[in-house]
């Protein structure tokens, strides 16, 4: 990026997690209307049926999907339970219309910033009812703080079954040992880049370094034969993913986030690379859209151009 766009970037980053920001959009009837309209390319809509629809939509364009009830940092227990019940019936509506698709969340979404024992056993409840329906689980990761919580939690459940999936940030240094860590366990290892401002003595910025440290990742998961979701829309990272026969095994996808870059997943579909599409719903939509702004600026044009003109 430029210096203007990181810049812009970190100052976006900063103001997601403003809850004074966050609640004057809510409550304003003259913002949140028109700020809604920018979010739809990358949310489904405020309820399930929307994101359900947004899932048989993405089989049919002939993609693997991936779908989360947004939310994090829950801190009442009562709304824990709601969460984790809201996701049970999105994985039982996903596997009465036979959709076999990957359902994402964070553990802080579902009680791990009440305690790590009330977030397994709110995981272990999901994991068997994914298990019933024929659903993956994948679970995200979150700012640094909280990875080894979350690591654990993963691991604990992966003992018992092997349909949960952990993500990676490849910016933070510790990641390699991780790495070698979870490829003992049979969830998915998704990798990504890292979305979160993070101490710099601990992280890698984007850059070419970061580059090839993810391809270095994605060997050893393709090395070990072991289920790997090559989640970026980085087209030039992609590339050489691509050039080392990365791309096309059989325990490998593409992920890339709903409303970003479908033409190069498409391209990629073509391939007869396996393809996936995230793609969320609920109504705690704006930290999720203002990642994905922070993350690639450009995309604060389509933002603005879906504002105006509706998505049109």
């Amino acid at each position: 990026m430029h210096t203007e766009a990181i810049r812009f970037s970190k100052s976006l980053k900063s103001i997601a997690r403003d809850q004074h920001v966050k609640a004057y959009i809510q409550n304003s009837k003259e913002l949140y209307p028109l700020l809604v309209k920018g979010a739809q390319r990358f949310v489904a809509g405020e309820t399930r049926p929307e994101g359900i629809a947004r899932v048989k939509q993405t089989f049919q364009a002939g993609h693997e999907a991936s779908i989360e009830f947004i939310g994090e940092n829950t801190t009442s227990e009562e709304a824990c339970k709601s969460a984790v019940q809201e996701f049970s019936e999105l994985i039982k509506d996903l596997g009465s219309h036979d959709l076999q698709a990957t359902v994402s969340f964070d553990l802080s979404h579902i009680g791990m910033m009440i305690s790590d024992e009330m977030a397994f056993t709110h995981l272990e409840r999901l994991a068997k009812e994914a298990d019933k329906n024929d659903v993956q689980l994948m679970i995200s990761m979150e700012e640094s703080q909280k990875t080894d919580a979350i690591l654990s939690l993963y691991k604990r459940a992966a003992a018992s079954f092997s349909n949960v999936g952990i993500t990676l940030q490849l910016q933070l240094k510790r990641s390699a040992s991780d790495l070698e860590d979870l490829l003992q366990y049979p969830g998915r290892i998704r990798l990504v880049k890292g979305a979160y401002e993070e101490p710099e003595d601990i992280h890698i910025p984007r850059s070419e370094a970061l580059n090839e440290r993810y391809i270095e990742f994605a060997a050893a998961c393709v090395e070990r034969d072991h289920p790997l979701s090559i989640a970026t829309h980085d087209e030039n990272l992609l590339l050489a993913l691509k050039s080392k026969r990365l791309l096309h095994q059989p325990n490998v996808e593409v992920e890339m986030l709903d409303g970003v870059r479908h033409d190069l997943l498409n391209a990629l579909r073509e391939e007869k690379i396996r393809t996936k599409v995230y793609t969320t719903y609920g109504t705690e939509w704006y930290l999720y859209v203002v990642h994905r702004i922070a993350e690639h600026p450009p995309n604060i044009y389509t933002f603005l151009s879906d504002i105006i003109d509706g998505g049109n």
